[in-house]
């Protein structure tokens, strides 16, 4: 649970609160691809996204961000080991896209 829990926080310094994301998002940055959030669906508890690079469309990734318990998981179709290894890829690629200087939340 600590590496969602850091996704979360991750998350939060990217594009603000989870919670109140507007529908899509983008950040253009100088010698860097620009990176895009969409909101795929919103339900109370829970928001569903996904966050890419354009126009690569990699890493193209699917989030579920569970807002009572202030988590963010990547989504994954597959074991332990995937589910771990994907989530290990959004908490490394979300620090890396705030180092360079995106934002999601202007």
């Amino acid at each position: 649970m600590a590496l969602y829990e850091s996704n979360f926080v991750r998350l939060g310094w990217l594009a603000g609160d989870p919670g109140k994301l507007r529908d899509s998002a983008a950040s253009d940055i100088v010698g860097d691809c620009q990176l895009r959030l969409t909101v795929c669906e919103r339900a109370r508890y829970t928001t569903t996204i996904e966050l890419t690079y354009a126009p690569l469309a990699m890493p193209d990734l699917h989030i579920r961000v569970y807002h009572d318990a202030r988590l963010a998981e990547a989504q994954c179709d597959g074991g332990i080991h995937e589910r771990w290894s994907r989530n290990m890829l959004l908490n490394k690629w979300l620090e890396y896209c705030v180092d360079r200087g995106h934002r999601l939340d202007r």
